[in-house]
């Protein structure tokens, strides 16, 4: 395997300098970039739609085949609400992930109760579902910040990302300068 990293050290440096170029946009234009990502949630949709009642029309569906053309439907609805209404779908998402941090935060809590019988340190796991709960709230009031804010991680997850990539090619490249001829089998 590391002689086929080694050969191919560039293809793992490319990935890194172009998650640390995506990192770079998000941070520069985070506008932008929610609305990409949106547009690009909007397309994958649209396409599955399609897909999905292109399957049932060619009875890939089996006896199930109404099943994929409601899926194609609200695929291909979900899509073009999305291409219409970036703004509202961007929204949405962030309520989704608000009320998901919520949810768990609570349910974390409740978890760290009825741990405290058995371990010690339960508290963290309390903490935890408190800053799931606090983070969920602040999306909820704050939404454009929200919003803003986990742009911001995710450009800042790309580049740290694509630091490390970075340095694993690099490193894979050094390792394979040292790497000894393959030879054949049986030769």
């Amino acid at each position: 395997m590391l002689g086929l990293l080694a050969r191919n050290w560039w293809a793992l440096a490319l990935r890194g300098v172009l998650a640390i170029l995506f990192g770079v946009i998000a941070w520069i234009w985070p506008d932008l970039t929610v609305r990409a990502l949106v547009l690009l949630f909007g397309a994958y949709a649209l396409v599955d739609g399609v897909f999905a009642i292109v399957a049932a029309a060619t009875g890939a569906g089996g006896r199930r085949w109404w099943a994929l053309v409601i899926e194609g439907l609200l695929g291909i609805a979900v899509g073009l609400i999305t291409m219409v209404w970036p703004d509202l779908t961007a929204l949405a998402l962030l309520y989704f992930i608000a009320s998901w941090a919520i949810i768990t935060g609570v349910l974390e809590i409740f978890a760290a109760f009825e741990l405290r019988r058995e371990i010690e340190g339960e508290w963290l796991l309390g903490l935890g579902g408190l800053a799931s709960i606090l983070f969920g709230l602040i999306l909820i009031v704050f939404p454009g910040d929200g919003a803003l804010a986990l742009i911001w991680l995710i450009g800042a997850y790309a580049i740290f990302f694509g630091a490390l990539l970075i340095g694993l090619a690099w490193r894979v490249r050094s390792m394979g300068d040292r790497q000894p001829p393959e030879t054949a089998v049986g030769a």
